[in-house]
Formats: structure tokens, C-alpha cells, sequence
């Protein structure tokens, strides 16, 4: 579940999972949730498709390859991306049709082995499984979404040594909408949202960044990111 300028949203646990034709769906999503996103899907929005988040792309590119999870993994380019470069990928959206463009693009580029997708929303259900990188790239919503609470779940999925991976919004996009309560995060307050022991975890980025960015209707603009990244002990 995210933004207009990102993927849209919402893995259960494996090393090296089967590719059912039908993925699994663990849970069924709220009808309201799924038909808002999946509308915004079929009339065309792919923005974000074969192309990583840059925040992910350069924090991640110099980690071992190992397992992911992408919430909010949209048309999938972030999840291309990883599997690219060896990431065993579960990529979770609410969507259907978004989900079929992960499948669909994982096939062309012979990376279907690689990436397995799941239907989740995730204010209603959360994939099983421990990760080596949990990213939750502009997992945000303007309709009413528990989003503490998912991104509390998403820090529970880490394995250790691991790392989460937070990019959010810190104003509206000229493009977007603002969510309910129209207060936009802070990198201090997701991070203390998080509640993490810190006897546990290692806290690697927690701050404001600028960067220039293209809408999906090539408006253009420059965005205030907030970017947490924390990495599990044990």
C-alpha cells in the first residue's frame, strides 16, 4: 500500500520457495482496500515499473544476496532489482494486477525462480517468515491503514543480521494525497514507533533527505524523504 509516486501495496518463510502457478493467499484482504488499489492498477498506473527506489538501490547493492521481502512491492521494480543481483525475493501487494506484472516481468527476465509474490493487506494479514532485508518503501496510504503497526511487524521479520529498510514520505508529493490525520512522519518519530530494543538492534540511518523526482504524470519536484534503516544483533 503506498503513494501515488511509488509502488502500490499490500512472503511467507523460505530459502528456496516453489513457484506455484497460483500463489497463495493467506488471507483475503478488505474488499474496500483491494478494489482502491487494484482500480488504480488496472487503469494503467505502473509507475515505479522496472525501475528500483534509489534509497534501496544504493543501500543495499553492496549487501550478500540472501532473502527479501518487499511490502508494498507495487509493479516490482524493486523486486526485479534484488533478484538481479541473486535476492531470493517474496514480494507482497493488495493488488492482483500488480502482482501480475511482477510475475509477468520476473518471466521475461528469467527471474521467476527468484521472485514469488503473495497477496497481503497488510492491515489484515502479514507474510510468515524471517528475512535478511525487509523493505517498506513509501509504505504509505491515503486511505486509513495501521501503518505503526505493519512497520512493528515488518521489524519482527527481520532475521538476525539482518536489515530494515524504511523510505516514507516526510511531505506530500505535488501528485499525492495526504493520508488520514494529514500529519506527514518524522525519520525520529517512525524510528521511535518502532519500539526497538536497542540491546537488539543497530540503528545504521535516521534522517531527512532531499531528492528530485518525476509523478507519474512527469511533473516534476523535489521530495523530502525520510530514510530509517536498523540492523538486528539477534
Amino acid at each position: 500500500m503506498t503513494t501515488p509516486e511509488r509502488n502500490a501495496p499490500a512472503a511467507p518463510q523460505h530459502s528456496h520457495p516453489e513457484h506455484p502457478e497460483h500463489p497463495e493467499r493467506p488471507a483475503q484482504p478488505a474488499p474496500d482496500t483491494e478494489q482502491f488499489w487494484e482500480e488504480r492498477y488496472r487503469g494503467g498506473r505502473q509507475h515505479g515499473r522496472g525501475r528500483p527506489n534509489t534509497v534501496l538501490a544504493g543501500m543495499v547493492a553492496g549487501l550478500p544476496a540472501g532473502t527479501a521481502l518487499d511490502l508494498g512491492c507495487g509493479p516490482g521494480g524493486d523486486a526485479l532489482w534484488l533478484a538481479r543481483r541473486g535476492w531470493q525475493v517474496t514480494a507482497v501487494d493488495v493488488a492482483p494486477t500488480a502482482l501480475e506484472l511482477v510475475r509477468a516481468d520476473a518471466a521475461d527476465a528469467g527471474l521467476a525462480s527468484l521472485v514469488r509474490t503473495e497477496q497481503h493487506d497488510l492491515g489484515v494479514s502479514f507474510p510468515a517468515g524471517r528475512f535478511d532485508l525487509v523493505s517498506a518503501q513509501f509504505l504509505q496510504s491515503p486511505i486509513d491503514f495501521p501503518r505503526q503497526q505493519v512497520l512493528r511487524q515488518a521489524a519482527e521479520a527481520v532475521a538476525p543480521g539482518g536489515l530494515l529498510l524504511i523510505v516514507e514520505h516526510a511531505s506530500v508529493p505535488p501528485w499525492g494525497q495526504a493520508p488520514p490525520g494529514a500529519e506527514m512522519p518524522t525519520a525520529a518519530g517512525t524510528l521511535a514507533g518502532l519500539a526497538l530494543n536497542a540491546a537488539e538492534w543497530t540503528v545504521e540511518a535516521a534522517e531527512l533527505r532531499q531528492r528530485e523526482a518525476t509523478g507519474p504524470a512527469g511533473e516534476h519536484a523535489t521530495l523530502d524523504d525520510n530514510v530509517i534503516a536498523v540492523r538486528r544483533h539477534r
